[in-house]
């Protein structure tokens, strides 16, 4: 086995650092930046390893950026890599998120605080709508998975679970493209039946630590795509389901999580403090990017086999497309929450425009509609 270097460990601990303080823009944006500093500037690998990575993290649950930062730390630094690497990306997102959710609990509920919120809000909105927009081109390659995303959509408004809609979903392709295919090469085809789909519970349960940490431990067990498809999980356990959140109160954790640098999936701070104080905000903090480090250590021996499966291809596939029918379903009810009054409105227009057209950053435009509340406070 090959020996670790203390001062490898520090390059690695170094790099991920920095780039959890500067990688504003969401994942996209943080797997540019990894692919510039690792193999342009410090040539830790090729191209072709890198792509090698990013997909494999496309075929494991959890954040996509998170788990790029792990894959590189443990391939340059081995299993304390792995830990480090992963934890300096982290960390400086959770503990802003942490200031932010602290100054949300104390003066949230305030005419102060409000203005902020009031302009963000809306930006987020299309923040996320751009995000649909780009990953449905991607997502949505025929008839079938079109069929599917559609279908996915319009179960979540029925109330069934997200869990099973994203599962059905990618068995559902997985199946159907491999019958075809072998159908095609005249070999026996098989479909299995898929069933045990489940009803969203509307009875409100009472919070505890442990149900707050064994949530977000299998949210990210089985969240795949991007990371905005959290919030059709965030909604479904913590609005639905639970009952501890308000729609308002979600919206306010994703429009904090857009302000902060570093992964989407720290919006699970915020809520893990709004809930239950810095206690909640580590357990769900651990609970959400545990199995991350996981799922990395696992498949990353794995990955010159598993990207040349058609099988497990098409499976990812489903998945996708059933994940951005969930994210349109849930951007249509944060969109009513949020979007409430003419100005709003037009903040969302306005951003939604500047993202697709102009291609500014998407901080700029939180940044932007903080200023919009501020000037709404200033004169109203």
């Amino acid at each position: 086995m090959r020996q670790v270097l203390p001062k490898t460990i520090i390059e690695v601990a170094a790099l991920f650092l920095k780039l959890g303080i500067i990688a504003f823009g969401g994942p996209a944006a943080h797997i540019a930046m990894m692919h510039d500093e690792v193999v342009k500037r410090r040539k830790w690998m090729t191209d072709q390893e890198f792509l090698d990575l990013v997909g494999a993290t496309n075929l494991i649950p959890g954040p996509n950026s998170t788990e790029m930062a792990i894959h590189i730390s443990f391939l340059r630094a081995r299993w304390p890599g792995l830990i480090m690497g992963g934890v300096c990306f982290i960390m400086p997102a959770m503990f802003i998120v942490l200031l932010l959710a602290w100054v949300y609990v104390r003066f949230g509920a305030t005419t102060q605080a409000e203005w902020l919120l009031y302009g963000i809000k809306p930006a987020v909105i299309a923040i996320i709508v751009q995000a649909l927009w780009r990953l449905g081109e991607k997502a949505v390659k025929g008839p079938l998975s079109a069929a599917v995303g559609v279908i996915v959509m319009v179960m979540y408004f029925l109330g069934i679970n997200e869990i099973a809609l994203l599962f059905a979903g990618g068995l559902t392709v997985m199946l159907v493209i491999n019958y075809r295919r072998l159908i095609s090469q005249r070999l026996e085809a098989f479909i299995i039946p898929m069933s045990g789909v489940g009803v969203l519970s509307k009875v409100a349960i009472p919070f505890s630590f442990p149900q707050l940490f064994l949530t977000f431990l299998k949210i990210g067990s089985v969240l795949y795509g991007s990371g905005y498809v959290l919030l059709a999980f965030l909604r479904a356990d913590f609005v639905a389901r639970f009952g501890w959140l308000t729609d308002q109160q979600l919206i306010d954790a994703i429009a904090i999580g857009q302000v902060t640098p570093g992964p989407v999936f720290t919006t699970a701070t915020f809520i893990g403090y709004v809930l239950g104080g810095i206690p909640g905000a580590l357990l769900a903090t651990l609970g959400i990017f545990l199995p991350s480090f996981v799922f990395v250590a696992i498949s990353n021996p794995l990955i010159p086999r598993i990207r040349k499966s058609e099988w497990v291809s098409s499976l990812l596939d489903g998945v996708n497309v059933a994940s951005f029918g969930l994210m349109a379903a849930v951007t249509w009810q944060l969109g009513r929450a949020s979007l409430t009054g003419p100005v709003p409105i037009i903040i969302a227009l306005i951003s939604f425009v500047l993202l697709i057209w102009f291609k500014v950053n998407a901080t700029w435009l939180v940044v932007a509609g903080g200023l919009v509340g501020l000037m709404r406070n200033v004169l109203w």
